[in-house]
């Protein structure tokens, strides 16, 4: 009897976990296809010009975005792939991991201090370069993508073996000669899935479209769905283009999966990369620029951010109540979704390994819990929350309940996250210890306690920072619920900006910065000290 009860509680739990996964998605979509069978005033918005203008800059930004982030990242990559002796190598590749961990609107704030009307470039070369529109939504994103690009496709160049660069050496192949055979084949593997990944990034773009978008002409299905509820009240124009925004994530999602390709390299002997073309001056020239050119862009937001920051108030703010309110609910909220989501991606990953007993009802358990942690990249964050906003302004319930809704949001916002962290790490601790704990009669709390936690210390950690600074982070959903008196710092910070008060909202975007970064800063220090002593 105790052994079928440990063996059925991580179904239980798994059960439970994805049943509010479902119970959350089937809600707004229920909602939305009310509304749009109910009101079908909406329909008539399918041939109307603002609609049809919203979908094709949707569209356009998206990609114009992935086009210019590819095209500087496959360069970049080259070269950082050649050039793997300077100083400072490591820790641009670590820098370039900032932006993915950067609130939106904090990067925003960056990159209006740099290319802004008074910002840095405008003033160095005495130009009137306009950041609200097209051009600002082009740079923020680049600047998002472009190390998220050059991070991915600087793994595929990993795989390739040592020895094949040591033969073109040997050969003497000249660089037109290794791009063909060795790099373009490398390329070719990673860069479709890639731009697929950043194409339905920007796609689903909220915060920066909303704080750059510059007006009607510049607005994406996200952003006028957000516009039809807070500033028009529109559900039924809501709902139809909430509608269209899942059916265009369904088919991107269906394409990426079948454009990502994974490149199986042969295994090498661990050697030293040694190329035949390192010496030629034109190429060393040429990746150093584009080296430099890249770092200066990525790094020069977020030095004006701390600049910018420190030049604030920031005794006025910290004698703000309004500020100390909001970095409450902030990170009450953060949490409460990362304990959520955590706790949710740990169900379901165990779930799915427990096959000891049912290996049928753990591969269902797989299958179920990837599509289920994946629904989020279907149903973007501002859908659900523009779902669950109308429906639960129908029930005159929107202010009681919002709280709620944002943490649940948010925690389904970083489950993909989760999961990617924590499933593998699980899926590896059951095949190191599940005979042990078998001998040992280990099972249930005690199990947990004494074998899963030491042991996954490092992802759990891992993976709630990365769910609490993506909910600190995080505009759409508080956009939607947000009031008076239910205040995020994203959401203070945006009314700062809007309303022209720049020197508080540097003030809260520092703020901001160090305290996402810092979380992630502490979850890696956590890691670190935890895979020490398992070596001790």
């Amino acid at each position: 009897m105790p052994a079928h009860s440990s063996t059925t509680r991580p179904y239980a739990a798994g059960a439970l976990a994805l049943a509010v996964i479902l119970v959350l998605v089937a809600g707004a979509f229920a909602a939305l296809a009310f509304i749009a069978t109910t009101d079908l005033s909406g329909l008539a918005q399918l041939t109307s010009p603002y609609f049809r203008r919203v979908i094709v800059f949707t569209l356009w930004q998206a990609t114009l975005s992935t086009l210019v982030s590819v095209a500087i990242a496959v360069p970049l990559t080259m070269a950082l792939t050649r050039r793997q002796t300077f100083i400072g190598r490591n820790l641009l590749i670590k820098l370039f991991a900032v932006p993915l961990a950067l609130p939106a609107l904090v990067a925003v704030l960056g990159v209006v201090a740099v290319w802004g009307r008074t910002g840095w470039v405008n003033t160095a070369l005495d130009s009137n370069l306009n950041i609200y529109g097209l051009s600002g939504i082009l740079i923020a994103h680049v600047f998002f993508n472009l190390p998220l690009a050059t991070r991915l496709l600087l793994v595929h160049f990993e795989r390739v073996p040592a020895e094949t660069w040591r033969l073109a050496t040997q050969l003497n192949l000249p660089p037109a000669t290794i791009f063909r055979l060795i790099e373009w084949p490398v390329i070719r593997s990673g860069l479709p899935g890639i731009a697929t990944l950043i194409f339905m990034l920007c796609i689903a773009s909220f915060t920066v479209v909303l704080t750059l978008g510059g007006g009607p002409r510049a607005t994406t299905i996200e952003v006028a769905i957000y516009q039809a509820l807070r500033f028009d009240f529109d559900p039924a124009r809501a709902v139809i283009l909430a509608l269209v925004q899942i059916a265009l994530c369904t088919i991107l999602v269906t394409l990426a999966g079948r454009f990502t390709a994974d490149m199986h390299a042969a295994p090498g002997l661990g050697r030293r990369i040694i190329r035949p073309d390192l010496a030629a001056m034109p190429m060393r020239i040429f990746d150093g620029a584009v080296i430099i050119l890249a770092a200066l862009f990525i790094i020069s937001p977020m030095v004006a951010v701390v600049v910018s920051g420190l030049t604030a108030d920031l005794p006025r703010l910290a004698a703000d109540p309004l500020v100390w309110r909001a970095l409450v609910t902030s990170t009450t909220i953060a949490a409460a979704s990362a304990a959520l989501c955590v706790t949710a991606a740990w169900s379901l990953a165990t779930a799915a390994r427990e096959n000891r007993r049912n290996p049928g009802i753990s591969r269902l358990f797989a299958s179920v819990s990837g599509v289920a942690g994946n629904l989020i990249l279907v149903a973007p964050p501002v859908v659900l929350a523009a779902g669950w906003f109308v429906l639960l302004h129908r029930l005159a319930a929107a202010n009681t309940v919002g709280p709620a809704m944002v943490v649940t949001i948010n925690a389904l916002m970083a489950l993909p996250f989760a999961l990617r962290i924590l499933a593998p790490a699980i899926a590896r601790a059951h095949a190191d210890h599940d005979r042990l704990c078998a001998s040992l009669g280990l099972t249930g709390w005690s199990r947990l306690q004494l074998i899963d936690l030491p042991t996954l210390k490092r992802p759990l950690a891992l993976a709630l920072a990365f769910a609490a600074a993506l909910s600190i982070g995080d505009l759409g959903v508080i956009a939607l619920f947000g009031s008076q008196d239910f205040t995020t710092l994203p959401f203070l910070l945006y009314q700062r900006f809007g309303s022209y008060r720049i020197d508080d909202a540097s003030g809260l975007a520092l703020i901001l910065m160090i305290f996402c970064l810092g979380l992630v800063a502490l979850a890696e220090r956590i890691s670190q000290t935890s895979e020490s002593r398992a070596k001790e």
